[in-house]
C-alpha cells in the first residue's frame, strides 16, 4: 500500500450523520493500522487518531487513573493519625 493520504470529504459532526463520522474514523483507524503493518494491539490509539483527524480536535491525553477505595481510606486514616 502506498503512503498517499487519501482524500475523501471530511464530515462536519456538528451538522452530519453521527454514523457516516463514525464510519470515517473507523476506515481512516483501519489505515493506521494497516500502515504499522498490521500490528495488532494498538487499537484505542488508532481510533483516537482517526477521530483527531476526522473531528479536527486533538487526540484526548490519557487521564489520571481515579484513586481505589483503599487509597482514599488510607488516606483518611493517614489525616486521622
Amino acid at each position: 500500500m502506498s503512503n498517499e493520504t487519501l482524500n475523501f470529504p471530511r464530515p462536519n459532526p456538528d451538522q452530519g450523520s453521527l454514523e457516516l463520522t463514525e464510519d470515517y474514523i473507523r476506515l481512516r483507524a483501519y489505515y493506521h493500522f494497516l500502515a504499522r503493518g498490521g500490528e495488532h494491539g494498538h487499537d484505542m490509539e488508532d481510533w483516537l487518531a482517526a477521530e483527531a483527524e476526522i473531528v479536527g480536535k486533538k487526540a484526548p491525553a490519557a487521564e489520571p487513573a481515579a484513586k481505589t477505595q483503599l487509597e482514599v481510606a488510607a488516606a483518611r486514616v493517614a489525616a486521622a493519625a
